[in-house]
């Protein structure tokens, strides 16, 4: 299978998209280890893959804690030898409102969760990969040329992702390592059924695209297989644009 005897490690995974992309690497192939906050969200996804005849393990991780990033690394390098793919989607805490009605906290929240979390769980991963010259570093989100008004600091911290992906890049492709960023848009799957105006969201980002619709949790985690899967071996330093031509280059 496309990812058949890889090591791969997912934090935030007990959210939709996370769990999406840990089922879906298990699917094809991955023993994956699911980190998160909150044990039971994880062990819901773990059930899913196992009943599906995966492998899947738990673990309650901080991503914005060092310590606790490389001591959850560290086991997993201990009991499998080695780690092949890293891919970070927690959230990152954004306040999406108008720049001038922002306090300086909310403003940079985002961009400091985002920055800690990635620097993070790729420095962890990093250390290991280089032993073996090789491994995928994939991250989520990605740049959008046309930035949407009242969006706070999200999109700041989408581009600052994408500034610490390129140093990554530059800095481990020496060592056979690949960098990505997978972009979408948005995923209207993902949207809580709580959240107000939920279905004028979807519909809008659907309205956004070229396509006429717009990526699903499957499409997410179909990419994101194939991008760290052999038959990518010559992408890195890039986003893959998923948006469905929501966002054009």
């Amino acid at each position: 299978m496309m990812l058949d005897d890889k090591v791969a490690v997912i934090y935030g995974a007990g959210g939709s998209i996370g769990g999406a992309v840990a089922r879906t690497f298990a699917k094809k192939g991955a023993r994956v280890f699911l980190a998160g906050r909150t044990q039971t969200t994880l062990e819901e996804v773990a059930e899913d893959i196992r009943s599906d005849g995966g492998e899947a393990d738990t673990a309650v991780v901080d991503a914005l804690d060092d310590q606790a990033v490389d001591k959850f690394v560290d086991a997993v390098v201990e009991e499998t030898g080695r780690i092949d793919i890293s891919f970070n989607l927690i959230g990152i805490g954004d306040v999406q409102e108008p720049l001038t009605e922002l306090s300086v906290e909310d403003f940079v929240q985002p961009i400091t969760i985002a920055m800690r979390t990635q620097f993070l769980t790729t420095r962890a991963a990093a250390r290991y990969m280089i032993e073996r010259e090789s491994g995928v570093i994939l991250t989520f989100g990605g740049s959008n040329p046309d930035a949407p008004p009242g969006t706070g600091g999200f999109k700041v911290a989408l581009d600052a992702i994408e500034g610490l992906r390129r140093q990554w890049a530059v800095e481990l492709g020496p060592h056979g390592i690949r960098v990505v960023t997978l972009k979408t848009g948005s995923v209207p799957e993902s949207i809580p059924d709580d959240v107000e105006y939920r279905d004028e969201i979807a519909a809008a980002t659907k309205e956004a695209t070229l396509l006429g619709r717009a990526a699903t949790l499957a499409d997410v985690g179909d990419v994101a297989a194939f991008v760290a899967s052999e038959q990518a071996r010559t992408i890195t330093a890039t986003e893959v644009n998923i948006s469905c031509g929501a966002i054009m280059e």
